[in-house]
């Protein structure tokens, strides 16, 4: 195959997958891309260095691999369609000016500079098809970069969308959030009908969260801003919480749990048919029989009515998403939060890093 013909079927490879990425909805079964390749190996690569690093310092690292991801691709698909063009150049045996045969390092150089159309002019064709080449380069550079950049606030909005309503599940459910500790909460209160409009809204954003990340996978990778929280834990605990309405929690409608759990489940299985990750069954279980036993006496104890069969219902509701929260939780790097809450903890929005307990407010 001549070199002309590489460059062709280059350019029209990194085209289609940039197209594919960004633009094309696609459906969740799809055959194999070089953007999946490019993901499974670059974010194998840096969980495997991340697992060295411990505590906060491993989650400042992940946080880098989005973003910087990102940014890499889309570097990579620039050069692939500059050195394709590069060769269709070389392979025809294009004449520039200034004058003599021109190496391939002229080429590429003339084909950069015309990708992200500087016009620098000291390096041109002077044939007709030279200059049909470098006239379809530019056009595609200028169309090119215009699409990948308008398309990045795009993933910064989905994105954003995503966070806020994790970042306001901390005042329900704790920090780390716990579905029991969320009922807990609302009967504390004498607001157990609350929790309606709290599935109700999450009901929403797992339909948010299954488009966007299904249209946009590698916004899995991106991670909350604020600790112990995350786009999975979230997802769980709300399947954790409709789980126990279904069990028989009492003052909660059965009917808007049953359909919070059904889009949320339905967007984990997807997101994990994405990723291409089986489910599995889990190592641990996160509520043990004891488990099971204090969660009940937790919940009456704060006054949480309970079916007397709660206990014996939930089990094979769980068994309908953990083993697929569970392999995302590995491939993610991202741990899951318990059912049980943690007594030692206090919410993110209860802590600073000053200390104003002896009246200083940090003003010098």
């Amino acid at each position: 195959m001549s070199a002309a013909a590489i460059g062709a079927a280059l350019i029209l490879l990194v085209l289609w997958e940039s197209f594919e990425t960004l633009v094309l909805p696609r459906r969740v079964n799809r055959r194999l891309r070089m953007t999946r390749l490019y993901y499974r190996a670059s974010w194998g690569l840096w969980s495997r260095v991340g697992r060295q690093h411990p505590g906060q310092r491993r989650e400042n690292y992940l946080s880098v691999f989005a973003p910087l991801s990102l940014l890499l691709l889309l570097a990579i698909w620039v050069g692939g369609v500059v050195l394709g063009f590069a060769l269709i150049q070389f392979g025809l045996h294009t004449p520039l000016r200034p004058g003599g045969d021109p190496a391939f390092a002229t080429d590429l150089y003339l084909s950069a500079t015309t990708f992200v159309t500087l016009g620098l002019g000291d390096v041109a064709s002077v044939s007709s098809a030279g200059r049909a080449i470098t006239a379809i380069e530019a056009a595609a550079g200028f169309a090119f970069l215009a699409l990948t950049i308008s398309y990045l606030p795009v993933l910064y909005q989905a994105f954003s969308r995503r966070e806020v309503r994790i970042s306001m599940l901390d005042q329900w459910a704790g920090s780390p959030p716990s579905a029991v500790e969320l009922l807990r909460r609302a009967a504390a209160h004498g607001e157990m009908g609350s929790v309606d409009g709290l599935l109700a809204d999450w009901e929403r954003w797992s339909a948010e969260l299954l488009e966007s990340h299904l249209t946009y996978p590698v916004l899995a990778y991106f991670r909350s801003q604020h600790e112990q929280q995350s786009w999975l834990a979230a997802l769980t605990t709300i399947l954790d919480t409709s789980a126990l309405v279904l069990s028989g929690v009492e003052g909660v409608s059965s009917w808007q749990a049953q359909r919070t759990f059904a889009i949320s489940r339905h967007a984990i299985v997807d997101i994990a048919q994405v990723f291409q990750t089986p489910p599995e069954r889990p190592s641990t279980d996160r509520l043990t029989a004891e488990g099971t036993s204090t969660m009940c006496l937790m919940l009456r104890t704060a006054e949480v009515r309970l079916g007397e069969d709660t206990a014996e219902r939930l089990a094979p509701l769980r068994d309908l998403y953990e083993p697929y929260v569970e392999v995302l939780s590995k491939r993610m790097e991202m741990p899951l939060p318990t059912l049980l809450p943690r007594g030692d903890t206090v919410d993110d929005w209860e802590r600073s890093p000053w200390d104003l307990a002896d009246g200083d407010d940090g003003a010098s």
